[in-house]
């Protein structure tokens, strides 16, 4: 089946007064229908970019893009408005995502009205029909974001982004900001939705425990690159880059008897701006050679498994 997201060479590069800031770098990948992408790695490796980026919020450097077989690596603005109806994004923090000055009915109904697609009719309906799946009680109707507990300003954020009644979804780290009692709630939201809908997402996340439960398939990137891909049952049971195994070894465990070991990396953070060839995680890596100076390309070691590591055969 052909995926309904694939990248190809992406990059997204910012200028900056020392040099170019690459924060994607090279990234392939893809996403099939209905499935999730789990994306994860440290503050500042390039997840949120990689996910705006691929819907067209951020312009890409270099690369292609295809959404259902079709490039949209370039297009007109009439494309572009087109292309939102079918590609959408869930914001991290739904306090700063909202406009404060608009009703929840009004933040719901925006899209709909700049569509042009909708009457005023079939636009209230929809309205009732959207607060209904997300959970969000009528009688919020005229409320203001300040109003509502952020739990509630996810759901009407979620709303929003199924107004024009997309295919795929960015949802960059939904969950947050919340309390952790209303993150279950939320998450759970998201699958049924999935289900319902038959939604394909890219889940942007720092939480481990959270991305194995959700994701069909997971990445790891590092300094705008994906060092390792595969499905998140694989990952959990046999990483194979030692990024990977640090960001595992530091889930953390309620088995106070056995806790896993952790493992500690050392050395400094290679600059992204202008970085040299080679693998970037080498600095802070035990098991670093001279081959890791040399660029480093993601083989498939196992049916599946991807992972951009010189070393990560003989580590298994």
């Amino acid at each position: 089946m052909q995926p309904l997201i694939e990248v190809k060479n992406l990059k997204k590069y910012f200028a900056t007064s020392r040099g170019a800031l690459h924060a994607v770098d090279d990234v392939n990948l893809t996403i099939g229908r209905g499935k999730t992408m789990g994306v994860v790695g440290e503050s500042g490796c390039g997840k949120s970019t990689l996910g705006r980026t691929i819907i067209h919020l951020l312009e890409s450097t270099s690369g292609s893009i295809f959404f259902d077989g079709r490039d949209i690596t370039h297009v007109s603005a009439a494309e572009l408005k087109q292309l939102h109806h079918d590609m959408q994004i869930i914001f991290q923090d739904p306090n700063s995502s909202l406009n404060p000055r608009m009703t929840i009915e009004s933040t719901i109904r925006e899209p709909m009205v700049l569509s042009h697609r909708f009457s005023k009719a079939e636009t209230n309906e929809r309205i009732n029909e959207l607060m209904n799946l997300v959970g969000v009680d009528h009688r919020m109707r005229r409320a203001y974001p300040h109003e509502l507990d952020g739990g509630r300003r996810q759901r009407v954020g979620i709303a929003r982004a199924l107004a024009m009644d997309p295919r795929f979804i960015v949802c960059d780290e939904p969950v947050s900001a919340l309390d952790v009692s209303i993150q279950a709630q939320i998450l759970n939201l998201l699958q049924d939705l999935q289900e319902a809908k038959g939604l394909t997402y890219m889940f942007i996340t720092h939480d481990m425990s959270v991305v194995r439960h959700l994701a069909d398939d997971i990445c790891v990137m590092y300094l705008g690159q994906i060092v390792e891909i595969c499905p998140a049952k694989r990952l959990f049971q046999i990483p194979l880059h030692p990024y990977t195994k640090v960001l595992l070894s530091a889930i953390p465990s309620t088995d106070l008897d056995n806790q896993p070991k952790r493992l500690e990396t050392k050395g400094e953070l290679v600059s992204p701006i202008n970085p040299k060839p080679g693998c970037r995680f080498a600095a802070r890596c035990a098991y670093a050679c001279d081959a890791c100076m040399q660029p480093q390309k993601l083989d498939e070691l196992e049916p599946g498994h991807f992972v951009a590591c010189c070393r990560a055969k003989e580590l298994q």
